[in-house]
């Protein structure tokens, strides 16, 4: 029993962060190249929304980025901020652009304030954005020009960490070169199955209201394939943004992502089917459900991997690479300074993103959501 328990603890961790991939490229090899999408006579009118909690520090350069975009039409910028106490609707207001609209909302939440926002954008394309981040001049006009193509839905920009910090980020900037990758083999397949909150398009007519307790990102992203259009991956459409360095902050922000991923995936289950929606409903298995299960397997299989400790070489082994792998990790996350090589700080990385994952799902299991945002805890 103890070895069969262990085989299957191993195998679906594995299968998540490396069969899955694998998978992807052989698939990849035999797949058609797609067509590029038409180019568009004249660009189409865009409504960016940015949700704002307390953002006074970031607000205006990101307003004044917006504005300075290579996109020669007409724009929208809804600013919803989500009972901000500091400045952030003075600053917004304080830029004298007749696009800019600030919507000064009571503490609701993101869900609440995405579509207070929504609510009042009069363009057919939906851009989404976080305050935080830093876009380049033709960030806009790349993301939304695929949408040329009508069987296109939604659009997920390209996220990078062009600078890790000297603790965890640079295990964040790692993961972020990892998941780019995932997504442009997925793109290729035409089942892509993630977006980020930092940028993403959505056609106005897809959109669905945002319930409060799920990933705003993810779930906007999932609208274009309920209705039969495509999700695309758009590598030019570049936004900057900076790693996670505290361990605190680390662990939060993957508890908070477990949760409200698996209640978004709970929200969206009939996508998980793969009779009616094939290839994208096995890479929404794949890399969102089997991959958030996946770490809470690790601590059954370090047990039944003690108790196999006198079956043979092979088990001893694995265990003594389980024991030194999370010595190492618990080894960078004491090194606040960096002073470690870059291995222990991205074993630590590795490691609080595995604890946190974990105690997401137990706390999902037992009922717990999150229906507040405070974006400057998960910095």
């Amino acid at each position: 029993m103890a070895e069969a328990i262990f085989w299957f603890c191993l195998f679906l961790p594995l299968y998540a962060w490396v069969g899955y991939p694998f998978v992807l490229v052989v698939c990849g090899l035999f797949a058609r190249p797609r067509k590029p999408p038409p180019e568009a006579n004249t660009p189409q009118p865009v409504s960016v929304i940015i949700a704002a909690h307390d953002e006074a520090s970031h607000i205006a350069q990101k307003l004044h980025t917006l504005l300075s975009q290579d996109y020669l039409t007409e724009l929208e910028i809804i600013v919803a901020s989500d009972g901000s106490s500091d400045d952030t609707v003075a600053l917004a207001r304080a830029i004298d652009d007749c696009r800019i609209k600030v919507l000064d909302l009571p503490r609701l939440g993101k869900a609440a304030a995405l579509n207070a926002a929504v609510g009042k954008a009069s363009h057919a394309i939906l851009v989404f954005t976080d305050a935080d981040n830093r876009w380049r001049h033709d960030t806009l006009a790349h993301l939304v020009a695929p949408f040329a193509d009508a069987e296109v839905g939604c659009c997920v920009g390209n996220w990078q960490i062009p600078h890790a910090g000297h603790a965890l980020s640079i295990g964040d900037r790692l993961y972020r070169h990892y998941e780019n990758w995932l997504r442009a083999a997925e793109n290729r397949l035409g089942c892509m199955a993630s977006a980020d909150g930092a940028l993403l398009a959505l056609r106005r007519e897809l959109f669905q209201r945002v319930p409060t307790e799920v990933t705003d990102d993810f779930f906007l992203c999932t609208c274009a394939p309920v209705a039969g259009k495509r999700v695309v991956y758009v590598t030019q459409a570049k936004v900057l943004d900076s790693g996670v360095d505290t361990v605190g902050n680390q662990l939060r922000r993957r508890m908070r992502i477990t949760i409200r991923g698996l209640q978004s995936l709970s929200v969206r289950r009939e996508l998980m089917n793969p009779l009616r929606h094939g290839l994208y409903a096995i890479a929404l298995i794949s890399h969102k459900l089997i991959r958030r299960l996946a770490p809470i397997l690790l601590a059954p299989l370090l047990l039944c991997n003690l108790l196999l400790w006198n079956t043979g070489d092979f088990y001893r082994f694995a265990l003594a690479a389980q024991l030194i792998g999370y010595a190492i990790g618990v080894l960078g996350l004491l090194d606040h300074k960096g002073r470690l090589p870059k291995p222990f700080r991205v074993a630590g990385f590795l490691l609080i993103t595995l604890v946190g994952m974990s105690v997401g799902l137990w706390q999902f299991l037992r009922g717990r959501r999150q229906a507040l945002w405070n974006p400057q805890q998960n910095r």
